[in-house]
């Protein structure tokens, strides 16, 4: 399993506000290249996002699909990247001083063929990926929290 963490500079709300919006996980959740549709009651229990992932032409359609949500706190997806498999994501929030977020992502594969070469060096690419993520999500968050803030100093 990998497991990544990261203190952003935007509230909790704030990063859940990203989490929320289907539309914008091509830019932070790397591997995936294009947001195809998002259930409309998306982040509710059992909706789904619909994604392809990886470069062209070897491009995967696939969806996730949201197993847990507690707004402001909690994000767990079943992610597909299916002939490959899937994996479950669980994004957690925890306020941390200064008005910022403690988002940690744990990711480890559910079913399919990775799942039976699951070892440290999944682990390890897992873990690279979602440094990046993490870094994505909090820029995302972070430029949305200036803009926010300086909207309110008008």
């Amino acid at each position: 399993m990998a497991i990544v963490q990261r203190t952003v500079q935007a509230p909790p709300d704030r990063v859940f506000a990203v989490l929320a919006d289907g539309w914008t996980y091509s830019d932070w959740v790397v591997g995936t290249v294009h947001i195809r549709d998002v259930d409309e009651n998306w982040p509710a229990v059992g909706s789904r996002l619909h994604h392809k992932a990886g470069p062209w032409p070897l491009s995967l359609h696939d969806k996730s699909e949201v197993l847990i949500v507690e707004p402001d706190r909690r994000l767990r997806l079943n992610a597909g990247l299916w002939p490959l498999g899937e994996a479950v994501v669980d994004i957690k929030l925890e306020p941390a001083p200064g008005g910022a977020t403690k988002v940690t992502i744990e990711e480890d594969f559910e079913r399919g063929p990775l799942l039976a070469v699951r070892n440290k060096l999944n682990d390890l690419v897992l873990h690279r990926r979602n440094i990046e993520t993490l870094r994505r999500l909090a820029d995302i968050a972070e430029r949305s929290n200036r803009h926010t803030r300086r909207d309110a100093l008008s």
